[in-house]
């Protein structure tokens, strides 16, 4: 019993380390970039096989490596990123026509007033 005990807290242990997100701090040796983000086929124009993240810079759109499009909400919700397009600081590079993003951050919609 005591080693199966020591089996699942190490398990646990580990889950924990390796569930941490990776993306939580911009290098700071990086510049942040400001792109629009959205689902690439319903809404960014990209050819795909289903709903994927990806992001518009100077106009040109790219499928996103690095998160996935379900770690920012439900992408199917009245401002989800299959209804609407969202605006994020991002960081990363181009790669061929894929952005690898290290650093995203999801930018809140001002409320307005009145």
């Amino acid at each position: 019993m005591k080693k199966f005990m020591l089996v699942l807290l190490f398990n646990l242990l580990l889950t924990v380390l390796f569930s941490q997100n990776t993306m939580s701090k911009p290098d700071p040796n990086k510049k942040i970039l400001i792109a629009e983000v959205a689902c690439g086929e319903c809404k960014l124009g990209l050819k795909g096989e289903s709903c994927d993240l990806a992001l518009r810079i100077d106009g040109k759109s790219y499928f996103v490596d690095g998160t996935k499009i379900d770690e920012h909400g439900d992408a199917h919700a009245k401002d989800g990123f299959c209804n609407a397009i969202s605006k994020a600081q991002v960081q990363g590079e181009i790669e061929g026509d894929r952005f690898k993003v290290t650093y995203f951050k999801l930018i809140k919609p001002k409320k307005r007033k009145g």
